[in-house]
């Protein structure tokens, strides 16, 4: 498919709350496709669509055990918290320590429109949480008391 440009903070988007997804069209697939590519080519573990200028409330994860396609994902249920490093890649060279839900439960849809759940605790749980923000205008530098340079 193609490779996109990842947007950096300070643009717009990022600050919005995506548009949910009201039909899985063939645009919608090819969306999935693309993220998934710039994932991939960026070396990231999670990417939210508007991340490459597109509001649609559609990521996706691969925290290294497998590819988890989200759309209109929701967390449904949280446990514990734990609080970790982060960075983004639309602030590249920045991380900052935040504190997430040790474990969450993300109800969304596949990419045929059934709705799923999906269980993450730790690594995998702190991606969900980062890319859901990402859908919500929400950045990890917002989360975090203090950032730093890496």
């Amino acid at each position: 498919m193609a490779v996109y440009q990842i947007v950096k903070m300070g643009e717009d988007i990022l600050r919005e709350k995506a548009q949910e997804v009201k039909k899985i069209t063939p645009n919608i697939l090819k969306l999935l496709e693309n993220l998934t590519d710039t994932l991939y080519a960026s070396q990231g573990v999670g990417l939210a669509a508007p991340q490459i200028g597109i509001s649609k409330r559609v990521a996706v994860v691969d925290i290294g055990d497998g590819l988890f396609e989200l759309i209109n994902p929701v967390i449904i249920e949280r446990y514990g918290e734990e609080i970790d490093k982060e960075g983004c890649l639309s602030i590249p060279g920045i991380q900052g320590e935040v504190k997430r839900s040790a474990k969450v439960v993300v109800q969304c849809q596949d990419r045929e429109g059934n709705l799923v759940q999906y269980a993450g605790e730790g690594f995998l749980a702190r991606a969900f949480q980062h890319e859901i923000d990402h859908l919500d205008g929400v950045l990890f530098v917002d989360l975090a008391p203090e950032v730093y340079k890496v």
